[in-house]
């Protein structure tokens, strides 16, 4: 059963999400996602005692007047309903801005996270990678246009014929930005999460000591296989898997991901399967 609970950081309320019992792991979500994704892409049945906080702008949370939008205040609120709580050391985990934000997690408070697992990461160690230019592209268009007109340019884009020939998926999610009721106060969130990175350098994470499990797909553009397999290389034995592409067929992409996230968390935590 889901319990949710508020979080109070300075004048934002923040949704926090927690379920089962067992293993401390905090899993978050992606840019524009919500807990709702966590559950697609997180194991069901596992003895974990699973933690998300919606980010600020994101499902149920307030967007809050901290600025700016940024990997290390979306940070510093998970770790603030992290403490909330009572976790003392947890498998830090995550989709997309959720792995980037788990990272960061690992590589500034290494004394607390026992575990690690990036799924289709977006961003490896530098800010503003080329890979989320259409994000920024999109909130560009809505700060300048405003949403009708920056659907109607976007759509007939040559970003939009590109990701329409290599990643469909990716441009569906684009392309349900414009779709938020907020979205004209939600492009200061693209804006700055395409534009920020997790803060980490290449030696932090080649320094990190405990079980990683990276996983990455093909066909999608916002989430290059290269960048799985920097990190998977650049962490210390970690395990590294390629799973069926998430546009190609989603009900085997998130069966692969819940298989590969199970067994992982079955070989290096002894996290047993509830019956």
């Amino acid at each position: 059963m889901t319990r949710q609970s508020r979080l109070r950081r300075g004048d934002a309320d923040l949704r926090v999400h927690e379920e089962g019992d067992g293993l401390a792991t905090v899993f978050q979500h992606g840019l524009g996602g919500s807990a709702a994704q966590v559950a697609q892409t997180f194991p069901s049945g596992l003895a974990c005692r699973r933690l998300t906080l919606e980010c600020r702008g994101h499902g149920g949370s307030a967007l809050g007047k901290d600025r700016p939008y940024s990997f290390g205040l979306f940070a510093d609120d998970v770790l603030a309903a992290v403490d909330a709580a009572g976790f003392d050391r947890f498998v830090a985990g995550g989709v997309s801005m959720g792995a980037a934000i788990a990272l960061r997690l690992a590589c500034l408070c290494p004394e607390r996270v026992v575990g690690l697992v990036l799924v289709r990461p977006a961003w490896t160690f530098a800010a503003a990678p080329e890979n989320l230019r259409p994000i920024a592209e999109v909130a560009d268009l809505v700060r300048r246009q405003g949403r009708d007109a920056a659907r109607a340019v976007f759509t007939e884009s040559a970003t939009a014929a590109r990701l329409a020939a290599e990643a469909p998926d990716n441009l569906a999610s684009l392309i349900g930005y414009f779709d938020r009721p907020d979205i004209d106060r939600f492009a200061e969130v693209l804006s700055g999460i395409a534009g920020d990175g997790p803060g980490v350098s290449r030696s932090q994470a080649a320094a990190l000591d405990l079980p990683t499990l990276v996983v990455g797909n093909t066909m999608d553009a916002l989430h290059p296989l290269a960048m799985a397999e920097e990190l998977a290389a650049t962490i210390p034995g970690a395990d590294y898997a390629s799973v069926p592409s998430k546009a190609a067929d989603t009900a085997t992409h998130f069966s692969a991901v819940h298989a590969r996230i199970a067994h992982f968390l079955h070989s290096k935590f002894d996290v047993r399967s509830l019956p």
